[in-house]
């Protein structure tokens, strides 16, 4: 009765048969302080995440003290949505299967501007206007660097020329027409007055940032300045004709999103709840730069750029960030303060969404967490006070579910399960 009332038509599959484990990089659980029953109840939390039929597909990578102690997937990539037919070619998820961040994606285009505020070639707050002289336009001269990456610049979505759709695919890579959008938009509020999560907008402000700043588009910037370095394979904004078969679907796997729900996720993008996965499994949108919402990876190398903020800004030898630059981008600018496009409250740094020791997205007395939510049910994090990073991935977009709970209870586990250090 609830699956049929929650809409879920996922079909189901024994997760024995359909799990991968990269038994390569996962180290013995005693060389991260643990023991193979802590590791078998975070993956059993996944398990049963699964059996809720919410996602066709999850990936899981936990590092501790810097050693992979999960690197797993379960379910299928492709051919398993609500709407694909017992005959349709279904592909299983590998650990290695790329996922959409979406959101989450937002933590790593902020590192980029931190990057520019490190070598001294753009300020925190300064004028957007410095960077992107028309976008000084209706009165938006005042908004700063910080106001974007703060969710407080008071453009939060384009109300009255806001496409949607298909034609919503095309606009997405169209960058100078977006910006041209941005440039003529009137503030909804004065800058740093009220709190709005940017879902879209104050990504391709960084973008443009980087490019007025350096020459370089944002893809080559991360690329050449951050993944490179680190030997990153994956893990930029979206992917080449080549790897799209290699992305995990997302799918609308739910009922629909009541009200005021869906309304405040369509003043945020523009498209209903139920319309966004399918717009972010094509190609269109798989393939092109989108700053806010599609750096495409692993599980795996998500939690490694969270390893590489855990560590300072240093990892194996390359320095990326100084610690300072990682310490500004993660100190607390809000304190659960009413986030007005969302609706419920947040701790947000700059340009990364915060935990807390009650009622934490990223689990119980999660206070020195900070990460990034990615629509819905993807999270990327870096927990100092557990030596821990993370990232889990899902491919079901579900709004309301009772396996809501599940999907938390991964999350606890996990910061049950690897103990908050003593001299924390």
């Amino acid at each position: 009765m609830i699956r049929r009332l929650f809409g879920n038509r996922i079909a189901k599959f024994p997760p024995e048969t359909v799990m991968s484990i990269n038994s390569a990089a996962e180290c013995e659980p005693r060389e991260a302080d643990l023991t193979a029953m802590d590791v078998d109840a975070i993956w059993n939390a996944v398990v049963a995440l699964y059996k809720t039929r919410m996602h066709p597909a999850i990936a899981l990578c936990v590092r501790r003290h810097g050693k992979v102690v999960l690197d797993r997937a379960i379910g299928h990539a492709r051919g398993n949505a609500p709407a694909d037919g017992p005959d349709v070619a279904k592909t299983p998820a590998t650990y290695d299967t790329l996922f959409n961040l979406f959101s989450a994606s937002k933590a790593m285009t902020a590192m980029l501007i931190h990057l520019l505020v490190e070598r001294g070639l753009i300020d925190l707050d300064r004028p957007v206007a410095t960077y992107i002289p028309e976008f000084a336009k209706n009165g938006k001269g005042a908004i700063t660097v910080r106001h974007v990456l703060t969710h407080r610049a008071g453009i939060p979505s384009i109300h009255k020329r806001q496409v949607a759709g298909a034609e919503m695919l095309d606009v997405l890579s169209d960058h100078a027409r977006i910006l041209d959008l941005l440039c003529n938009a009137r503030p909804a509020s004065r800058p740093g007055h009220r709190l709005a999560y940017h879902a879209v907008t104050g990504g391709y402000l960084c973008a443009e940032i980087v490019r007025r700043v350096t020459g370089r588009g944002i893809r080559d910037f991360f690329a050449e300045e951050v993944l490179r370095p680190l030997g990153f394979g994956h893990l930029n904004y979206g992917v080449a004709a080549s790897d799209l078969p290699r992305v995990a679907e997302d799918v609308f796997a739910g009922p629909p999103a009541p009200p005021p729900i869906d309304w405040l996720y369509r003043r945020a993008l523009g498209v209903g709840w139920a319309e966004a996965p399918r717009l972010a499994s094509d190609p269109r949108f798989l393939m092109a730069v989108v700053p806010s919402g599609n750096i495409i990876g692993t599980a795996n190398e998500a939690s490694r750029f969270f390893e590489l903020l855990l560590r300072g800004g240093t990892l194996n030898g390359v320095r990326i960030f100084a610690p300072e630059t990682v310490h500004r981008a993660t100190a607390e600018t809000s304190n659960l303060e009413i986030d007005t496009t969302l609706g419920f409250p947040v701790r947000y740094g700059t340009g990364f969404m915060l935990g807390r020791n009650r009622m934490s997205m990223y689990g119980p007395r999660t206070a020195h967490v900070y990460g990034h939510l990615g629509f819905t049910a993807t999270l990327a994090w870096a927990d100092p006070a557990r030596d821990l990073s993370a990232c889990l991935m899902t491919s079901g977009k579900t709004c309301v579910a009772p396996g809501w709970l599940d999907w938390y209870e991964v999350l606890s586990r996990i910061a049950r399960h690897c103990t908050v250090s003593p001299v924390t």
